[in-house]
């Protein structure tokens, strides 16, 4: 049986067409409205999935097409992050089949597919179960600054986040590695190359220019609605920064910077004697930025991808207070307040030091007179 797919996020896309293909579905996929009618017409489908918020050609007109101007009766099921209730009744009025919200898991998606094509579990259709893949509703980008990272970097750790978190795309960045870790990095991209990618600087320049570069990058891709960075060394926890990203979904903040403040109920580690510099610094930055913000430090950050171009434009002045430097150029985006109200600490449950920081207690020392280069520097332009 033949499935027509309908998506413009590539990676929700390709993971509905690699879930179908081994469900015994002859799959063809499209990325845009306009395409997809077109393949209608030439594939002749049994079924139909589609999402409906598209730029050009919405999925609503493409059902439109297919019930009105055609006349036809080729089930269609809707797979979308639009819960607008009126879209949903106007989308049945037109005559779907089913409708399904993302997040959805594509266990059950697969499972609808079944039931609207009457298919019912045959054996040889059966293959085994991926548990926890889930479709979102948003797809996100994430840069990972790598730099000499062969002994640390957790490939099996990585990979399953990628299997686990469909619509999510990780994008280590090689920062000149003088080791192994470019060949560790390609090795661990293999047979998931549409949810992992490599990006190799050339010469080292430092964490803040690897993950500008990183974020340049994943910007030119137009799928990604969400684009941030996180810590090779995996001291977030993914649940946690996957929570980041569910905050910035459902408000107007446009970052959504981690926070490894300790709380109660949270489980946070730090070596002391980094735990009384880090209360230091964090007092120093906090009277450069004029705002309360109490851990700018944290390597986990989720964004708007509208903020992507302005704030990663121009190369940062320090390689490791770039975080700091974020929030100054949001500072200088809005104006002091609203910058404040754009942006969203949120604590971490979860946060541990891990060994083998690039970051010795000698560089610590040298961060007191690189905030002072910074508080000079953008408050002049």
């Amino acid at each position: 049986m033949k499935i027509l797919a309908i998506d413009d996020q590539q990676l929700i896309l390709l993971s509905i067409e690699k879930k179908l293909t081994e469900s015994g579905f002859d799959v063809c996929i499209s990325e845009t409205g306009d395409k997809g009618i077109v393949l209608y017409e030439q594939f002749k489908p049994d079924l139909v999935i589609v999402d409906i918020n598209m730029p050009g050609m919405s999925g609503l007109d493409v059902v439109k097409h297919i019930r009105l101007n055609k006349g036809d009766d080729t089930p269609i099921l809707i797979l979308s992050g639009n819960t607008d209730e009126q879209v949903i009744v106007d989308g049945f009025d037109l005559g779907i089949n089913d409708y399904m919200k993302k997040p959805v898991s594509l266990n059950e998606m697969a499972a609808r597919v079944d039931r609207i094509l009457g298919i019912r579990n045959l054996p040889e259709r059966r293959i085994p179960v991926k548990t926890n893949q889930i479709l979102q509703q948003y797809c996100v980008g994430i840069v990972i600054p790598c730099y000499n990272e062969e002994e640390r970097l957790s490939s099996a750790a990585f990979q399953q986040i990628a299997t686990e978190n469909l619509g999510y795309h990780l994008c280590f960045v090689n920062d000149g590695s003088t080791d192994n870790t470019l060949e560790v990095l390609n090795r661990l991209k293999e047979g998931n190359e549409d949810r992992i990618s490599v990006y190799n600087c050339e010469k080292n320049g430092g964490k803040a220019e690897a993950v500008r570069q990183g974020m340049q990058h994943l910007a030119k891709d137009k799928q990604f609605d969400y684009l941030g960075y996180l810590d090779a060394d995996l001291s977030t926890d993914f649940r946690d920064f996957d929570e980041l990203v569910r905050t910035l979904e459902k408000s107007e903040f446009k970052i959504v910077s981690g926070s490894r403040i300790s709380r109660m109920g949270a489980n946070i580690t730090k070596e002391s004697a980094r735990k009384i510099i880090s209360k230091t610094i964090n007092m120093i930055i906090q009277k450069i930025l004029e705002m309360p913000f109490k851990d700018t430090q944290c390597g986990a950050k989720i964004m708007s991808r509208d903020i992507v171009e302005p704030i990663f434009e121009d190369k940062f002045i320090t390689r490791w207070l770039f975080d700091v430097e974020i929030f100054m150029r949001m500072k200088g985006l809005y104006g002091k307040d609203k910058a404040h109200k754009l942006i969203c600490e949120q604590p971490l449950k979860r946060w541990i030091h891990a060994d083998g920081s690039k970051l010795s207690m000698k560089d610590s020392v040298k961060i007191i007179g690189q905030l002072g280069h910074i508080a000079m520097y953008y408050n002049r332009i």
